[in-house]
């Protein structure tokens, strides 16, 4: 499979419509406006059980214009950059802004706070297959998960993407800058079957580089072998125990501090960590830090979604809470600056141990690895937390066999209070990098 180097997102078309929804927005009377661009472009393919379900070409385009009168905002939008449109969206913003009641914390961010550098973070590596390549790449990854084990009787099936993007984003502070991205993916999930019933699994690799992408058979192997090993699962003992997060599922801890830290989450005072800064959250070896400058990172970024140039932080060091997740209008209603998270984190990580996956279960000496979520059963407002799993019931520093129609709960201020490692095998496919966490004491309902 090869790759095509040069580009056919056009920046110019981007260009002129930001412009000229800023020259529109001043002559309608507005105070300040922004206006974001883009256009993307892609391929997927989809097979299950050797049949091609689809094959979809995408390409799409979008314009977003907000106006602030004074301290009044309208917002709208349109996939049409000629003139008579963009126009058409500006009148709409400004028109939505004078039904809207003042707010003192509307408008731009700082001047001070925009961008003013912006490194080459390799983030754009383009792929244009054939569809034939992309299918034969699909195909080759299920038919490694199938042939892997006689157990592995049916598929979800296997999938191939590409896509790549072109942003464009200015303002009347007369900041404009564009990004370029790509990400590729392969996918797949299959169903088991075994003395015990059918169980599933999946695996999926993810990179801004093809050449990055783990081999399609190899994807598809690892879902093969996630599937064969649940099979046979039955319930765990219900019991206090410590419990190890495995790393694909350990990032969801971290978005749920990321919520609470948001600045959504902190004015509206509907947050677990309200008032924690520069308190301990987790023990004190503890580090989580924003890398916004990665190369070839799917979180990477030079500057957030307000034109704020991003910067390398930490939010837990030693332990304390030292930063939020702010945009320009929160971090106004807190009183504070914006942290240039306009759009979320960037690469938030969190800091590995010594320890291995294999060496974290042999630490464990009896609990539960978690290795799939259930539900959706955490309030953000208490911390309460409450999720169906399965995983692996350990003893001895073993795992003894797969669980599954289980519930683990407790509250996360104490889970995050009582970390006890963080293992090694970092998953680095999305923004929220850190490897399997395990936790002291957690109850596990079962049997």
């Amino acid at each position: 499979m090869t790759r095509t180097p040069t580009s056919l997102l056009d920046p110019v078309p981007l260009h002129s419509a930001v412009q000229f929804a800023l020259e529109q927005a001043r002559q309608q009377g507005a105070t300040a406006a922004e206006a974001a661009a883009s256009q993307g472009q892609g391929l997927s393919v989809n097979v299950r059980m050797g049949e091609i379900e689809t094959i979809e070409h995408t390409r799409d385009r979008g314009l977003v214009v907000t106006v602030y009168l004074g301290q009044k905002t309208g917002s709208a939008s349109t996939a049409d950059y000629g003139p008579a449109s963009v126009a058409e969206i500006v009148e709409a913003a400004c028109n939505i802004a004078r039904h809207i009641e003042d707010d003192v914390c509307n408008g731009l961010p700082d001047a001070d706070d925009l961008a003013t550098t912006f490194p080459d973070l390799d983030l754009y590596h383009p792929w244009r297959p054939s569809v034939d390549d992309v299918l034969d790449g699909a195909l080759a990854c299920e038919h490694a998960a199938l042939d892997w084990d006689q157990r592995i009787e049916n598929s979800e099936g296997a999938s191939v993407s590409t896509h790549e993007t072109l942003g464009v984003y200015a303002n009347s502070l007369e900041f404009l800058a564009e990004n370029r991205k790509t990400q590729h993916g392969i996918s797949c999930s299959v169903i088991g079957r075994g003395e015990g019933g059918m169980q599933r699994d999946y695996w999926y690799t993810s990179a801004r580089r093809y050449e990055d992408l783990e081999a399609a058979a190899a994807v598809g192997k690892q879902a093969a072998q996630r599937t064969v090993r649940r099979l046979s699962s039955r319930r765990a003992p219900t019991d206090q125990v410590p419990v190890l997060f495995e790393a694909p599922v350990a990032a969801s801890l971290l978005s749920h501090l990321v919520s609470a830290i948001s600045g959504s989450a902190l004015y509206r005072k509907a947050s677990f960590l309200l008032d924690q800064l520069e308190q301990p959250v987790f023990p004190d070896w503890v580090r989580v830090h924003e890398q916004p400058l990665l190369p070839r990172a799917i979180g990477s970024a030079a500057f957030d979604g307000e034109g704020v140039q991003t910067r390398t932080r930490d939010i837990v060091s030693d332990g304390v809470l030292t930063g939020y997740v702010l945009d320009a209008y929160s971090a106004r209603r807190l009183g504070l600056r914006t942290t240039g998270n306009a759009g979320g984190v960037h690469n938030l990580t969190l800091v590995s141990g010594s320890k291995s996956l294999d060496e974290l279960v042999s630490d464990m000496g009896r609990g539960l690895l978690v290795t799939e979520l259930i539900g959706f059963g955490v309030n953000p407002v208490t911390g309460d937390y409450s999720r169906g799993a399965a995983g692996f019931w350990v003893d001895q520093g073993e795992i003894q066999f797969p669980v599954d129609e289980i519930t683990i709960a407790g509250n996360l201020k104490q889970m995050f209070k009582h970390f006890s490692d963080v293992g090694t095998d970092v998953d680095t496919r999305g923004n929220v990098r850190c490897g399997s966490i395990l936790i002291n004491e957690m109850t596990v309902a079962g049997d």
